[in-house]
């Protein structure tokens, strides 16, 4: 910017220098001219009266003599206006001068003076008149040089005093316009400050600093603003990612980058540089047609949920906004809820089939008097086996909707282990387990409901998959601030791949066996909800064949 300005500085001043040289040299001319004029016509006008005093006094002869000068022209005109003598041609062939205005004017007053300009000779003459006694008239014409033959005689020097003065004024102007422009080169905007000199651009300046403070202001807006929007897309778990029509990235927060597995990425990079599925493909150019798509995405580490949204300005798509949601859990615990409800309907529909199969064939008489007792005990035994799953299923649904009693009283572990033990003692006597209870007498705060649950579950469990003569340990102890309940069996053990699922609703280890077990499918899962009930942590150590033990920990103080 600066040396365009210093281009129109040195031609500016080049322009008027070369103008004020052409304007001096035109009117110092036309000033000479003027000059030259009037001193000519002065001459003529002295030659006229001297020549006509002459010929008063000696007559036409004077004229025949060598005194008229050779750069003037006499004419002598008789009263009636034919040329009499000429000093330059021929009197006869000269036309009448009656009408010729310096004639006219003498003829009335004595004198009489004009001028006319030749086109051929480019010159002017100066005629002046003077009448004779007699009545006829002396004219003297004189030729001085006009204005243009002046300029065209003066054309050679003053194109040379032009050049001359064209370059030192372009050296001047050069020099000028630096020192013009260099304050103002130096001017800092970011800190403007008046230059010496140029008062006139004190406003400028103050302008400059006003708008500085504004733009300052609005860039710490901005950067405050910035940094509020990336701390709070930041602190998201859920991925945000703002994408151009073209599908370049505008903004990223770490959630995204993590969501969609995606190692080193910066902003302006292709959106598909984070994932380059063909269904977060679909998404996006679904998205890009102008309206809402949602996907559901794998990718190694779970299952995320992308929604993508056109960001419309009046009648097109200006970006998109995409948002990433980690549904992992959710669609476990969707799957987890189909299996639940299709184990459930399963489970209640083996005792309830039995249930009317027994009670038909008992209703259409097809039974013997002494098998009554028989199939009205297996009517027993399936519908018990109905009312025990659907009491665990509805004591689950209340401790997963955390609707369960809020009990808060001391419980004493060890005499809860000896009170579960003995309602479970015709169950072992059955199978031949040897049930035993060791330890401390430990207490803690909690629902002894609840406690008694997960003890009965666990020792049930230990009986009900043990080896026929087995044994079936409960010990109690503690470390500080936390009871310790730890049930071990000798039973049949689980397989290593199938402990870190045992606590899911309904899992079998090995479903043709267990389906000769009685039971409802549910007591581990009761057991975890307990425990979790109660702030407290379950683990297991089993090996298949080799027996498991079960070791729960609960804080003694129950936190609220």
């Amino acid at each position: 910017m600066t040396e365009a300005l210093t281009k129109k500085i040195f031609l500016s001043i080049i322009t008027i220098c070369s103008l004020s040289v052409v304007a001096a040299i035109i009117i110092v001319t036309a000033i000479l001219y003027v000059a030259s004029a009037e001193l000519a016509a002065s001459e003529v006008r002295t030659d006229a009266k001297l020549i006509a005093s002459a010929v008063e006094q000696s007559g036409g002869s004077y004229l025949e003599t060598d005194g008229i000068a050779d750069d003037v022209r006499v004419t002598w005109i008789g009263s009636d206006g034919q040329v009499l003598f000429d000093s330059e041609e021929e009197a006869a062939e000269l036309e009448n001068h009656a009408d010729r205005k310096e004639i006219l004017e003498a003829m009335k007053t004595g004198e009489g003076s004009s001028s006319r300009y030749s086109t051929t000779i480019m010159h002017k003459t100066a005629n002046h008149a003077v009448r004779l006694s007699d009545g006829s008239v002396i004219r003297v014409l004189g030729v001085h040089t006009s204005l243009t033959a002046q300029l065209l005689k003066v054309l050679t020097p003053m194109l040379l005093t032009l050049a001359v003065l064209v370059l030192f004024s372009a050296l001047a102007a050069s020099k000028v316009s630096r020192n013009i422009v260099k304050p103002i080169n130096g001017i800092d905007l970011a800190h403007p400050s008046n230059i010496k000199g140029y008062e006139e651009l004190a406003p400028l300046l103050d302008k400059l600093r006003s708008q500085n403070i504004k733009v300052t202001r609005q860039m710490d807006e901005i950067q405050s603003r910035r940094e509020r929007f990336a701390l709070m897309t930041e602190s998201m778990t859920e991925g945000l990612i703002i994408a151009d029509p073209k599908l370049n990235v505008l903004t990223c927060n770490s959630g995204a980058r993590r969501l969609l597995g995606a190692g080193s990425f910066t902003e302006g990079q292709s959106i598909y540089a984070l994932n380059n599925s063909d269904v977060f493909r679909r998404c996006l150019i679904n998205a890009l047609g102008g309206r809402r798509s949602e996907c559901i995405l794998r990718t190694g580490d779970g299952q995320r949920e992308v929604i993508a949204s056109p960001a419309n300005s009046i009648d097109m798509v200006c970006g998109l906004v995409v948002f990433i949601m980690d549904v992992t859990e959710k669609q476990e615990l969707e799957t987890m809820r189909r299996e639940f409800t299709s184990n459930v309907s399963h489970e209640l529909k083996t005792p309830l089939t039995t249930i009317y199969g027994t009670a038909d064939i008992l209703a259409n008489g097809m039974v013997k008097q002494e098998d009554v007792a028989q199939f009205g005990g297996n009517i027993r035994s399936e519908a018990e086996r109905l009312i025990n799953l659907i009491n665990d299923i509805v004591a689950l649904s209340k401790l997963d909707e955390d609707s369960a009693p809020r009990e808060n009283e001391s419980v004493e572990l060890y005499a809860l282990a000896e009170e579960v033990l003995d309602r479970l003692k015709l169950s072992a006597d059955e199978k031949g387990v040897t049930a035993s209870v060791s330890g401390e007498r430990v207490s803690l705060m909690g629902s002894r409901t609840i406690l008694g649950e997960v003890m009965y579950n666990l020792c049930d469990n230990a009986i009900k998959y043990n080896v026929s003569g087995g044994k079936l340990e409960v010990k109690i102890s503690h470390i500080p601030q936390r009871a310790i309940i730890t049930v071990s069996d000798t039973g049949m053990g689980i397989p290593k791949e199938h402990i870190g699922r045992i606590f899911e609703r309904f899992y079998r280890v090995d479903k043709s066996r267990s389906r000769k077990i009685k039971g409802t499918g549910l007591g581990l899962s009761i057991v975890k909800h307990g425990v979790m009930y109660h702030n407290g942590t379950v683990r297991v150590d089993s090996e298949a064949g080799r027996g498991t033990v079960f070791a729960v920990e609960l804080p003694i103080e129950k936190k609220q």
